[in-house]
């Protein structure tokens, strides 16, 4: 008898929550966001073209205001439904062609920097309420760093044939942007979070 009932007082196993109607709506939201940033006009830079787009700000954006895995499935459906044809990369642009391009690096590169910029940002949110823009800041231009450049070099290097080196110069041109990007960002999300402070706890749920 003691045995039983210490046995059914014990916690049920956690489960992974299954994402609700509001999550896909801010999926869905947040990706045309993306697509209506990448369509701005862009500026070539470099000798390969590879243009600055406002399509990092709207990454940045995902991430810091819906969190990892919201913020990267709402980037990974803008990336899919580019590269399914709809024109909705840089230029007017979509397609798997755009993979054979000099930018395919960074455009992959997306998904995952939403999704390490969403993961530090809420680390950071729920372990203190000071300083927001500065570690906002941190976690977008910080994610950048890591993976959005080294894969956009990376992508330069294979599909035009460079040395790691000179597409590394290729690529200094785009961080003074990503630096006014990543503030402006974090800039918005501490707005937003002032507006809506359940985004600011994840509390998508109710």
């Amino acid at each position: 008898m003691t045995n039983h009932t210490t046995a059914s007082a014990q916690p049920a196993p956690r489960t992974l929550a299954r994402p609700t109607a509001r999550d896909l709506a801010l999926v869905a939201v947040f990706a045309a966001l993306v697509a209506v940033l990448a369509l701005v006009p862009a500026v070539p830079v470099g000798p390969l073209g590879v243009p600055i787009t406002l399509q990092t700000l709207g990454v940045a954006l995902c991430g810091l205001i819906l969190g990892g895995w919201r913020g990267s499935s709402a980037v990974l459906l803008y990336v899919a439904v580019g590269l399914a044809g709809v024109p909705i990369f840089a230029k007017f642009s979509g397609g798997l062609g755009v993979l054979a391009g000099p930018s395919a690096g960074y455009l992959l590169a997306f998904p995952l920097t939403a999704l390490l910029t969403g993961a530090i940002a809420t680390w950071l949110l729920r372990r203190t309420t000071r300083l927001r823009f500065l570690w906002l800041f941190v976690a977008a231009f910080g994610s950048s760093v890591l993976l959005t450049h080294p894969l956009g070099i990376l992508g330069m290097s294979i599909n035009a044939d460079l040395p790691l080196s000179q597409a590394f110069f290729y690529d200094l041109p785009y961080w003074p942007g990503d630096i006014l990007k990543s503030l402006v960002a974090a800039g918005i999300a501490v707005t937003v979070f002032k507006a809506f402070p359940r985004l600011a706890r994840r509390d998508f749920r109710s």
